[in-house]
């Protein structure tokens, strides 16, 4: 399985910011896609994540500022980000949680690349 994540970079304070992430792999099937994000000197935190049914969950911080889509089966996600804040400087990386269903049933959970969103103030 492997997650190709696109978007990030600079942008001032109340801008937008799109974050795209690409699951593939033979067999595969997207139980839940997720974003998280660190920031220097923190832990890594949960910001949202998407079901393969499409219900949806963020972080309060996050709530009503971003949004997370997907579509093909949830293979290609989206991190719509609104009204970015300082505070939101961090790096980015996606997860798929999933199935690989073969001769055997593989789950399993994979980690994207990490993408720096840089915020100015």
């Amino acid at each position: 399985v492997q997650l190709q994540a696109s978007g990030g970079g600079l942008v001032q304070a109340g801008g937008s910011l799109t974050l795209s992430c690409a699951a593939s792999g033979s067999g595969l099937s997207i139980n839940a896609m997720e974003y998280y994000r660190q920031a220097r000197g923190s832990m890594r935190e949960l910001v949202a994540k998407i079901a393969r049914d499409g219900s949806t969950n963020y972080a309060d911080s996050v709530k009503g500022r971003f949004t997370i889509s997907g579509d093909n089966a949830m293979k290609t996600v989206y991190l719509q980000m609104n009204s970015l804040k300082p505070e939101d400087t961090a790096v980015y990386y996606c997860a798929a949680d999933y199935h690989l269903w073969g001769e055997s049933v593989v789950a399993g959970r994979e980690w994207g690349q990490g993408t720096l969103v840089t915020v100015s103030s």
